[in-house]
């Protein structure tokens, strides 16, 4: 996308989206959406000098109705006895969406969070960036949810207390043993406080009145929202993080059906 829109301000972008979607109004929403967060990008780069040679914007959008897209999935903040790991009901599925959701896949996890701090993700690696370069990221999730806000349970509320967060680093997100616990290695912050490596989205409420799972957005799109900037590695690396942080002591199921993420940076 090229033209006068950003010529005035010396900024051009270019959209690289590997997404082809066979639900046409899918891919109207995720374009929109794309040229959304384009724009909130533009309008904070009004005040570049004119020295500034503009910034490169792209992004890369996955769409698990057809597949997972090559992300995978993890646990941690968990004990790392066997028997304790199977006492949180750890589950992770591509499969269908709950029924009154229509006929589409979706990305499953699901845990019951004994140790009132659980964190499930999804990761994936992203290649072909510019080495040892820092992007701001904006990220776009949507997931089907079945916790109603203003719910009560254990430790918090089902919705207001599990905190969608969304995250990049240089290094792959894996967990390692700390004690007798699984911990993440990179900073992704604890429940409702943002890491070095991860920021909170929202969290995973769905509307009051509503009984079944339902479909969410969550981003860091408005302007207000402090950039969130991660550093490729020297082969053009960067490892993307979607994940649920709990604090709600009960079990979470959740369905992702897309990831968008933008990119961009100072030319």
């Amino acid at each position: 996308m090229k033209g006068s829109l950003f010529r005035d301000h010396r900024m051009f972008a270019t959209f690289a989206s590997p997404l082809v979607s066979k639900n046409l109004k899918s891919f109207a929403t995720m374009c929109s959406r794309i040229i959304v967060l384009a724009c909130i990008i533009f309008l904070c780069g009004c005040s570049l000098s004119d020295d500034n040679q503009g910034i490169s914007v792209f992004s890369v959008s996955f769409d698990f109705s057809q597949s997972e897209e090559g992300w995978k999935p993890d646990f941690t903040d968990l004990p790392t006895k066997v028997e304790d790991s199977s006492f949180y009901e750890l589950k992770y599925e591509y499969t269908d969406l709950p029924a009154n959701l229509g006929a589409r896949k979706a990305i499953m996890l699901s845990g019951n969070n004994h140790s009132d701090d659980l964190f499930m993700f999804i990761k994936r690696k992203v290649s072909g960036l510019i080495p040892n370069t820092s992007y701001t990221l904006v990220f776009d999730v949507e997931l089907a949810s079945n916790a109603p806000k203003g719910s009560v349970g254990a430790g918090g509320s089902p919705g207001e207390s599990v905190y969608l967060k969304a995250g990049a680093s240089e290094i792959e997100p894996v967990k390692n043993v700390q004690g007798d616990n699984y911990v993440l290695n990179i900073d992704k912050g604890n429940q409702s406080t943002d890491g070095t490596s991860a920021i909170v989205l929202g969290d995973i409420a769905i509307p009051s009145t509503v009984a079944e799972y339902t479909l969410i957005t969550r981003n860091n799109a408005s302007p207000s929202a402090e950039p969130f900037i991660a550093k490729t590695d020297a082969n053009g690396d960067l490892w993307l993080l979607i994940g649920t942080d709990s604090g709600y002591e009960g079990t979470t199921t959740v369905y992702y059906t897309k990831v968008m993420v933008l990119f961009s940076r100072p030319n």
